[in-house]
């Protein structure tokens, strides 16, 4: 039996997991990154995984890093969660040398959609579309089991894509970006300065529920814009199926289900009876499973070269 790791680097926690070709955890565990210096980070994993891994015959590691990222050289370049030394930090080359294990860096965005394609909710299908609705909105699609990356490694990094001319502002996202519309950050964000009393999404949605007009508006531009966002991935890339993920899209009832039926009416009359969008199947080891299946598909590229 052949084994992976997968790395989901995050601001707070890194988790690290030996998974089997039949694509099942076999182990796993986390600890607290250095936020600020990826040294100790890397120290800490390699350790895990000496511990972890035994004589297990290892194919190679995927690493989850939230973007944005410099695909092509394998670099972490400004990601908001992770500071000082982190920045254009090489963290693929170095975590490489540290283990000896051919390491693979991917944005986590990209690594769920993945793992999606290969074991979730898409994995009946070749073209796969996937969105998370979070604190942030991430998107990646995977075609033939490979991810698209783009000609210089930024495909679908999609938050600052303009769909509302002078619309709302989030962080540091163009204003009328997709995501300072649609995440579950700015869906709060739009609510707290409209006077609501709101700490996530779900309450802003309960408000709608009750017929606050304030929080319909604002739950209806997230369902209008992100629709009208899918409608444009459907008329360029013509997926089989767009699936959601993240807590915007999977704790508020009925999300998925209405924002597909406005995407119907957005599309080509042809391309109606083709669209499907669907909840991800899959829970918070995407991540994880995305990142081995990464470095099992390496693998066996190099195996076929």
């Amino acid at each position: 039996m052949k084994y992976a790791v997968g790395v989901d680097i995050g601001g707070t926690n890194s988790r690290i997991a030996l998974v089997d070709e039949n694509m099942n955890i076999v182990e796993r565990t986390q600890f607290r990154t250095d936020a600020h210096d990826p040294i100790p980070t890397i120290v800490r994993l390699s350790e895990a995984l000496k511990d972890m891994a035994g004589d297990k015959e290892l194919v190679g590691m995927g690493v989850s890093c939230p973007g944005p990222l410099d695909l092509i050289n394998g670099k972490v370049l400004n990601t908001p969660n992770l500071h000082d030394s982190w920045q254009d930090f090489p963290i693929a080359g170095e975590i490489e040398k540290v283990t000896g294990i051919p390491t693979y860096l991917e944005n986590d965005a990209n690594l769920a959609a993945l793992a999606e394609a290969v074991v979730g909710e898409g994995r009946d299908y070749n073209y796969v579309q996937f969105l998370t609705i979070s604190t942030g909105l991430g998107s990646g699609q995977v075609i033939n089991h490979k991810i698209y990356q783009g000609a210089h490694g930024y495909g679908h990094e999609v938050a600052y894509a303009p769909l509302w001319r002078n619309g709302p502002q989030h962080g540091k996202i163009y204003p009328g970006g997709v995501e300072a519309i649609c995440s579950g950050t700015a869906i709060t964000e739009r609510a707290k300065k409209a006077g609501l009393d709101v700490q996530h999404a779900g309450e802003v949605n309960d408000l709608a529920k009750q017929d606050n007009e304030a929080a319909m508006e604002i739950m209806d531009d997230a369902k209008e814009y992100l629709a009208n966002f899918i409608a444009i991935l459907i008329a360029i890339t013509d997926p089989e199926i767009v699936i959601l993920g993240g807590s915007v899209a999977l704790k508020i009832p009925g999300f998925v289900q209405e924002v597909e039926d406005r995407v119907k009416e957005k599309v080509l009359t042809e391309l109606k009876p083709y669209v499907k969008v669907r909840p991800s199947t899959l829970n918070e080891d995407s991540g994880l499973l995305g990142a081995a299946c990464l470095a099992f598909e390496h693998a066996k590229d190099k195996e076929a070269a």
